[in-house]
């Protein structure tokens, strides 16, 4: 079990902590959230648009599903990071490859080929202690920050339930293992894991009741079972505005039987429909504040970044772009 933070660091709805600029001036962001709400596309958006703006990307994918790269439209990566378009680079995490990159370059092992038996003995060993194989994916990230490789590193990381224990992989080695290099390695990690101004978790939410409460849970869980801080939430697909109060007011007024008739004598039969499908995009539109709101009141410090619902047919790239371009207005 990691260790929880000292009362006196901060948690959950805390304004204390200190000022780290804008999202994208940090090192190493990790994306999550709950399955389902959009996570891989907000971090291909984010690193297009750090990319966009000058600063030398890496976008890795820590479950190597390939959906990372299909949402910037690129071809598929390995663990050696592949260009992806200007300043922007592309990785898929691959254990075994982290494990041999890790013998070179830390333990100076000359490993030139597959582990072979090496690997069976690491799966065994990591199948039975936690924290092994989550520790090589979050210390190859914090390695190409240490080295100074690019300017961020984006993280499209495990979902919400997998992604706390990559984080406090470093905590848990560093419980077992109490003198040697590999306990020196894991204090590194978790200087740059645990400085807010070099690291931060992004998550991913929709203005839902399960996904917004996942959203909170999820919040604790960083603050007090990891060493990283979480730098913002983005909500995802929020519907739009269709009236301002004044409008909304009137359009309230049309739920009136004898209102609703005599529109339906002028326009036609096709009146109740389309008031229908106004009211129920109200309706869904102020569940959705309601959800919102309890976000933000439980996460008072958090900036929440707004991105809205996308109609009609888009995905891959073209919904990388449109959302990059929602989220360079939401950072400013």
């Amino acid at each position: 079990m990691a260790t929880r933070r000292p009362a006196a660091e901060p948690q959950p709805g805390s304004t204390t902590l200190p000022a780290v600029g804008t999202l994208l001036d940090r090192k190493l962001v990790f994306v999550t959230g709950k399955g389902g709400v959009g996570k891989t596309s907000v971090a291909a958006a984010l690193a297009q648009l750090a990319a966009s703006q000058g600063r030398r990307t890496l976008a890795c994918e820590v479950d190597a599903k390939g959906d990372l790269a299909a949402a910037i439209g690129a071809p598929r990566s390995g663990f050696e990071a592949t260009a992806a378009g200007r300043d922007l680079w592309l990785m898929a995490m691959d254990t075994e490859a982290s494990l041999r990159e890790y013998l070179k370059l830390n333990l100076h092992v000359p490993v030139v080929t597959r582990l072979g038996p090496l690997a069976r003995t690491f799966d065994f060993v990591a199948d039975a202690a936690p924290g092994v194989k989550e520790i090589l994916s979050v210390g190859k990230l914090a390695w190409e920050v240490r080295q100074r490789h690019y300017d961020l590193v984006v993280a499209d990381a495990p979902a919400s339930g997998h992604v706390i224990a990559h984080l406090a992989a470093p905590e848990v080695i560093k419980e077992l293992v109490h003198v040697g290099p590999i306990r020196g390695q894991t204090e590194w990690m978790l200087d740059i894991l645990s400085d807010p101004v070099r690291t931060g978790v992004v998550i991913v939410t929709t203005p839902e009741e399960l996904p917004v409460t996942e959203t909170i849970e999820l919040a604790a869980d960083v603050a007090n079972r990891t060493p990283a801080h979480l730098a913002a939430v983005v909500a995802n697909r929020v519907l739009p505005e269709l009236f301002n109060r004044r409008e909304e007011e009137l359009f309230d007024q049309l739920g009136d039987p004898g209102v609703t008739a005599a529109l339906a004598a002028v326009t036609g039969e096709g009146t109740d429909a389309v008031l229908g499908a106004a009211r129920l995009i109200v309706g869904l539109r102020r569940r959705a504040a309601s959800q919102l709101a309890e976000l933000r009141e439980a996460l008072p410090g958090t900036p929440v970044l707004y991105l809205p619902e996308q109609f009609g047919r888009l995905d891959g790239p073209a919904l990388t772009a449109t959302l990059a371009g929602f989220l360079a207005d939401e950072l400013g």
